[in-house]
C-alpha cells in the first residue's frame, strides 16, 4: 500500500521519515524486469546499475563487523531483508547480539529503531496505539504506538499472547495498522526482527503458522568460535564499550536498491528449480524422495515468492546482476524452515524441517 493511496497518512505526519522518495526518483534506474539471453548491451546496463548500486554494501558490512562480532550470517540475512522489504524471525540463545545487530545496522542506515519486550501482561494497544480522550475540546487523538518506526525489534515474540501477536500481523503484511476507524501507513521502510528464546518454553505462546509464514526468513544463530569469542572479549571486556558507528547509506539509496533488485535477472531453469523446491515439500510429490510420512504440511506460494527475492538480494549483495543456483541454495534454508511442518513420525525419529530441506537441496538436480 503506497503513500498515495493512503489520505490518512498524508494527514498524520510531515515527518520526513515517514515519505519514501516518489518513484520519479528511480527513473535513472531503467533496466528491464526480464533480460533475453544474448542480449550483451542489456546485461552490461544491467551489470552496471548493480555495480553503481551496491557500492555501500562492503562498507556497510565492515562498519557493522566492527561491532557485531563473527555473526556474518546475521548481517546478511539482515541486509536481504531490507533489500526485500521481508522479515526475520530469530532464533537464538541469550547473549549472541541480537538486538545489537539490529540497532547497529539502525545507526548505519540512520533508521529509527524500537525495541518492544513482550509479555504475557501486554496489550494490542501497547503495539499500535489508541485513541485517547483529550478534555480540553471533547475529542479523541490518536496516540501512535512504537511500531511506527523503520526497525522494530520484537523480542522473544512468544512470549506474548495470541491476540498481541496478531497486531503485528497486518503491521507486517500490509504496512499499515488500523486504529479506531483510521488507517494509518506505516514508514518504509519497515522491517520487523522477532526473537524467539529456544531454552524456554514455559509460559510462552507458541506462534501460529499463519503468522510465521509471514515471516520471510527464519534465521538460527549458534556460539561464535573460540576466535570469535577472544574477539568478543578485547572488544567489550570494558565499561565503556566502542559501539557507535558511522551512517554508511540513506534510506533513499536504500530503496533504490530495491528496485535494482528487482531487475536482477534470473533464468527460467533457475526459476524453474526453485518451484520444484517448494514443490518437493509438499506431501503429493515429496513421496518421490522418501519424505512424504515425515511432512505435515508443506511451504506456502509465499516460500516461492521469497525465495525468489531472497536470491536476487543474495546476488545483489555479491555484486552480480544475475543469480546463480547457489544463491538459491545458500538462502533456502531460512527461507523454508518455518515453512515445513514435520508429522509426528517425524517427531518420533528426530527428524526435523531442516534435514527434509537439506535432503532436498541434496538431492533435487540442480539447473
Amino acid at each position: 500500500m503506497s503513500y498515495d493511496q493512503t489520505a490518512a497518512a498524508a494527514k498524520r505526519s510531515t515527518d520526513p521519515r515517514f515519505r519514501p522518495p516518489s518513484l520519479s526518483e528511480d527513473a535513472d534506474i531503467a533496466v528491464p524486469m526480464r533480460l533475453p539471453e544474448g542480449s550483451n548491451d542489456s546485461f552490461r546496463a544491467l551489470r552496471d546499475v548493480v555495480q553503481e548500486h551496491s557500492t555501500w554494501i562492503k562498507p556497510l558490512q565492515q562498519e557493522m563487523a566492527r561491532v557485531i562480532v563473527g555473526q556474518t550470517q546475521l548481517v546478511d540475512r539482515l541486509l536481504v531483508a531490507l533489500l526485500t522489504n521481508g522479515h526475520v524471525l530469530l532464533e537464538g540463545v541469550p547473549g549472541l547480539a541480537k538486538t545489537l545487530s539490529l540497532k547497529t545496522l539502525a545507526d548505519c542506515v540512520a533508521l529509527h529503531f524500537k525495541r518492544l519486550q513482550f509479555t504475557p501482561d501486554m496489550l494490542p494497544a501497547d503495539i499500535v496505539g489508541t485513541m485517547i480522550y483529550s478534555p480540553q475540546d471533547g475529542k479523541f487523538r490518536t496516540k501512535h504506538g512504537p511500531i511506527f518506526s523503520n526497525l522494530i525489534l520484537a523480542d522473544e515474540i512468544n512470549r506474548a499472547p495470541a491476540k498481541v501477536q496478531s497486531a503485528l500481523l497486518e503491521a507486517m503484511q500490509e504496512h499499515q495498522v488500523t486504529i479506531g476507524e483510521e488507517t494509518y501507513a506505516l514508514p518504509n521502510p519497515f522491517l520487523v526482527l522477532a526473537t524467539q528464546n529456544p531454552l524456554e518454553h514455559e509460559g510462552t505462546y507458541p506462534l501460529p503458522e499463519a503468522q510465521i509464514d509471514r515471516f520471510m526468513m527464519k534465521v538460527v544463530i549458534t556460539y561464535p568460535s573460540r576466535t570469535e569469542e577472544r574477539a568478543i572479549l578485547d572488544a567489550n571486556a570494558t565499561t565503556a564499550p566502542g559501539l557507535t558507528v558511522r551512517r554508511i547509506v540513506t534510506s533513499e539509496q536504500l530503496l533504490k536498491a530495491r528496485h535494482v533488485v528487482n531487475s536482477i535477472y534470473m533464468d527460467d531453469k533457475i526459476r524453474d528449480y526453485i518451484v520444484d523446491l517448494v514443490l518437493a515439500t509438499r506431501p503429493p510429490i515429496a513421496a518421490s524422495f522418501n519424505i512424504n510420512g515425515y511432512i505435515q504440511n508443506g511451504a506456502s506460494p509465499r516460500a516461492t515468492i521469497n525465495l525468489c527475492l531472497a536470491a536476487r538480494a543474495t546476488a545483489f549483495i555479491n555484486g552480480r546482476h544475475f543469480v546463480t543456483p547457489q544463491d538459491v541454495k545458500s538462502i533456502a534454508l531460512d527461507v523454508l524452515r518455518h515453512r515445513v511442518t514435520v508429522s509426528y513420525e517425524a517427531e518420533a525419529e528426530n527428524v526435523t524441517s531442516e534435514d527434509i530441506v537439506r535432503k532436498l537441496l541434496d538431492t533435487l538436480p540442480v539447473p
